[in-house]
């Protein structure tokens, strides 16, 4: 049971209180909590938007999107974690990867097994403070009986529970059923809370086509349906795309005349729009945070060509293209509009802030390694509440981040095929993201800046602590 229940004995004096203020008084269908709608790009670099250097440059304008930096703040850099499974399992939990995979006893578990039981979600919390929950898409934290969407805090779902790479293999010639039994065909699946999920259609090219426009169709009705009744609601929308295969609808395909990811790009900003659309038809713009961001940055192989700005390299790299993404805000009346900054704020500090939004109170349980960033999203200050983040590449310590300053363990390197290939170092690197943001040229040893050791292996030093003293996640 979340722990964010108060006695009952607190609950009648806050109820007391209620009754006797203004907010008694409030009109029909008002809520004294936001809604909240969540979209998150799949493998999404940083570049691809126009208000981050895209858009008509990546062959799509992307003006929908845009609006919610006009009308919000818009995060230049935003950190997420380098791979699907732990970005999303920190933007879930408000902790590390890392301590989501830790066992209480043995090695960490793989860095795609997702997230335990164990584990409080933002859609519990939400769901225990009187919220509707619903999930449009790719879940990716766990695909075993009691670790579905609908076991961790959402009311229904609708998508995938896996990656996408696995619609390439139902058109696979070479595809052998029975080699493994994980080695199976990705259905799309629905569930309600309670009840076990079903399997739908074989996720396959053509379904690939067309899930985020039915991703999009199923949060709008789930949005509807909400705004009828008092209660507020979280839609979260993990969209498939721009995740391999990039396969745009039929409706798109060719549209821009730029290719497959260009049609991909123009169709998503097509659909944000509608999204934005229904709030702003249903009266619900003033009391929704309606956010824009990405799992991580572009794919990490050849020949995916998505965009990651300024940013060296892409995703599974400890590089700013993995790591930083676009971030879009806008709660108008809260949040003010037009607002732009370069302040660090990581995923793991969604469930913090949104935890002091709506007024309940963190698991006291577990390390929460978030930051409530409520005061600086909302412009009462201009400083985050945070000046570091740590650095995974799988279950390995790659480095940290401290205000401008980066200090890489290893570095990684492109071979001539393409793979990656992980470079120890008898030193560490260390880069100023200021002077230097596409992590060139390593500072050398004995210059004016070796001062930054300091703080950087303090970070280092600290969080390795944390690690050695945290009591894991229990199975399953």
């Amino acid at each position: 049971m979340i722990e964010l229940k108060r006695s009952s004995a607190i609950l009648s004096v806050l109820l007391a209180a209620l009754l006797g203020s203004p907010l008694a008084l409030a009109a029909p269908g008002s809520n004294s909590k936001p809604n909240i709608v969540l979209v998150l790009m799949d493998n999404f670099g940083y570049g691809e938007v126009g208000v981050y250097g895209g858009g008509v440059l990546r062959g799509a304008p992307t003006p929908r999107i845009d609006s919610i930096a006009h009308e919000g703040l818009r995060l230049t850099n935003y950190n997420v974690e380098a791979e699907c499974t732990p970005s999303r399992a920190a933007l879930m939990t408000g902790r590390y990867g890392i301590r989501t995979r830790q066992r209480e006893e043995g090695p960490p578990r793989g860095v795609w097994y997702g997230i335990t039981q164990w584990e409080i979600t933002l859609a519990e919390m939400l769901s225990e403070a009187g919220y509707a929950t619903g999930i449009f898409g790719k879940w990716h934290l766990g695909d075993t009986e009691g670790r579905f969407p609908t076991d961790q805090g959402f009311d229904e779902w609708i998508g995938i529970p896996r990656s996408s790479d696995r619609a390439f293999w139902p058109d696979s010639n070479s595809f052998t059923p029975g080699t493994h039994p994980d080695a199976v065909f990705t259905h799309v699946m629905s569930s309600k809370k309670g009840e076990k999920p079903i399997e739908l259609e074989v996720y396959g090219r053509e379904k690939r086509k067309t899930m985020d426009a039915e991703i999009t169709n199923q949060a709008i009705d789930f949005i509807r349906r909400k705004a009828k009744g008092e209660q507020p609601f979280f839609a979260f929308l993990p969209f498939t795309q721009t995740h391999e295969p990039v396969d745009p609808h039929p409706d798109w395909n060719g549209k821009t005349g730029y290719g497959s990811f260009a049609d991909v790009l123009a169709q998503t900003d097509s659909y944000v729009g509608k999204l934005l659309d229904t709030i702003d038809e249903l009266g619900l713009k003033d009391n929704t945070i309606f956010i824009f961001t990405s799992d991580n940055g572009r794919e990490g192989v050849p020949r995916s060509f998505g965009f990651t700005g300024p940013w060296r390299m892409g995703m599974f790299s400890p590089y700013e293209g993995s790591l930083r993404v676009p971030f879009l805000i806008r709660w108008p009346g809260k949040i003010p509009a037009g607002r732009v900054s370069n302040e660090i704020v990581h995923a793991i500090d969604l469930f913090p802030t949104v935890a002091n939004i709506i007024g309940v109170d963190l698991p006291n349980d577990r390390v929460m390694d978030g930051a409530d960033q409520k005061d600086f999203l909302m412009g009462k200050t201009e400083k985050s509440s945070r000046e570091s983040v740590v650095i995974y590449i799988g279950n390995v310590l790659f480095g940290v981040k401290w205000r401008h300053w980066k200090l890489l363990l290893k570095e990684i390197e492109k071979s001539a095929s393409g793979a990656y290939v992980i470079r120890d170092l008898a030193y560490p690197s260390v880069y100023n993201l200021i002077v230097d943001p596409k992590e060139e040229v390593a500072e050398l040893n004995y210059l004016n800046d070796t001062w930054v050791d300091f703080p950087l292996y303090q970070v280092l030093e600290e969080h390795q602590a944390s690690i050695e003293k945290d009591k894991g996640a229990p199975d399953p």
